[in-house]
């Protein structure tokens, strides 16, 4: 190129888009065949064209190619007899761009209303498998920037973020037939043998006591018969439990391998949750909380609980880790069940913690959570009292303990206020008892000190 030797260009891949198919189930392509005019546009005032209801496909071709009733026209132009066109749009012409029919879907006047698709668009978010990856999200851009084109959206983008989320897997079982070919067995029909670690060592048809082969895990499917019916799941545990392990076990975007020990687990957390709010409200209504007057414990419970408000909402709100929000709430339960209940303090402060955890397990558990918000107290609805607020002020300490290591090894703690210098965080680890032991006869080279974590004495 520099030397004037060649020239760019671009060559396309793609030149005709074919979109018409001969099948029933499709938006009717608006021509009309003429042997004088041609191809005529069907007139904007006779539009839309409409499928007939009477039609039995069979397989065999086009079925509105076989309906005289339907293709049999006049010519808008000339009025001659003329065919309409029997072909129907791919799917894929109406799919491409429903997204954006959402912002406006009783308008009348084109594809979507400028204004409405202006102010809705881009989706902030979109959920979809992987197999969409490339045609759906293909078509959806293409027709976007069509639109774009055209002047009837703005943005570049159909979407902001995408969340490609993973399959849900659960084991498989079968028998080989002395033709070769596996019969698959359904895990409800099948008998587990598991040895003293709770592995499973053998598995058996129920129905007849022989033993099945174990497949291991795939991804759920008829063909394999390893499904689980949500309803068999609901009636035994209920929904919420349900809701529960489906977030708790995997990140969306990841494979969630099916366990049943696994949602008994997330039922006994649910009951924890019930039994410490009901011994909570047995006792009567809480006074109000003192922040000012809490002791340091309380202190620390109070921190407990405003860190598992950042994290959840972060986790949930910008990072789509429903698992990790999750496990910021069972953290939190752990602290509040071993918090005393003596003062009225104490009981104000367990009102603030299993308030908070109502509200942030709302969204995944509602029905239990509804329950919980109206027993401690509130008239309205929890899907009306809103997200948890975070009090940073709640996190701030009054002293840290910070890890002391000799090189890279851990020998100790020490407690240094929260206003400590570097200085004195050495000074006070280098007389640190331990310290002390493990240097003695050693030359100090370096003392690295981590702010608000650790104390690392490097020594030779």
């Amino acid at each position: 190129m520099k030397k004037s030797l060649g020239q760019s260009r671009t060559q396309f891949r793609l030149r005709d888009w074919g979109i018409s198919r001969q099948r029933y189930w499709g938006c009717p392509i608006p021509i009309v065949h003429c042997d004088t005019c041609g191809d005529v546009p069907v007139p904007e005032d006779q539009l839309p064209v409409v499928l007939p209801e009477d039609v039995v496909p069979d397989g065999a071709g086009s079925p509105l190619a076989r309906m005289p009733e339907f293709y049999e026209c006049s010519c808008p132009k000339c009025g001659a007899p003329a065919k309409r066109e029997t072909d129907t749009m791919d799917t894929f012409v109406e799919s491409s761009w429903y997204y954006a029919r959402y912002a406006s879907p009783h308008y009348e006047g084109g594809l979507v209303e400028p204004n409405a698709a202006n102010h809705w668009l881009p989706v902030d978010q979109y959920i979809g498998g992987i197999e969409h990856a490339i045609l759906h999200l293909l078509y959806a851009r293409f027709f976007h920037k069509l639109m774009r084109d055209e002047g009837l959206v703005t943005s570049n983008e159909p979407f902001k973020n995408l969340l490609t989320q993973g399959m849900v897997n659960a084991e498989t079982y079968f028998r080989m037939e002395t033709s070769g070919k596996k019969t698959w067995i359904n895990p409800a029909d099948v008998t587990l043998e598991r040895d003293a670690k709770a592995k499973v060592i053998s598995a058996k048809l129920t129905s007849d006591g022989l033993p099945v082969e174990i497949g291991g895990t795939e991804k759920m499917s008829k063909s394999k018969k390893n499904g689980i019916d949500p309803q068999t799941m609901i009636d035994q545990y209920g929904a919420d439990t349900c809701r529960l392990f489906m977030m708790f076990a995997s990140p969306p975007y990841m494979s969630l391998e099916w366990s049943d020990s696994g949602v008994e687990g997330s039922h006994r957390f649910l009951r924890r949750v019930w039994r410490l709010a009901q011994a909570h409200v047995a006792q009567g209504a809480s006074t109000g909380l003192d922040i000012a007057a809490l002791t340091d414990d309380q202190k620390t419970i109070r921190r407990s609980i405003h860190q598992a408000i950042r994290q959840a909402s972060q986790d949930i709100g910008q990072n789509q880790k429903f698992n990790t929000a999750v496990a910021q709430v069972m953290t939190l339960m752990n602290v509040l069940e071993k918090a005393p209940q003596v003062t009225p303090q104490d009981r104000a402060l367990l009102q603030e913690g299993l308030e908070t955890v109502t509200l942030l397990l709302a969204p995944i558990t509602p029905h239990i959570s509804h329950e919980l918000w109206t027993q401690l107290g509130h008239n309205e609805p929890v899907i009306d009292a809103g997200w948890p607020a975070f009090d940073a002020n709640a996190l701030v300490q009054d002293s840290l303990q910070l890890v002391i290591q000799v090189n890279g090894k851990l020998r100790g703690h020490i407690e240094m206020p929260a206003s400590a210098s570097r200085e004195e965080v050495e000074a006070a680890a280098r007389i640190n008892e331990n310290v002390l032991r493990f240097t003695d006869g050693l030359t100090i080279r370096k003392v690295i000190v981590v702010p608000g974590k650790l104390v690392n004495i490097v020594a030779s």
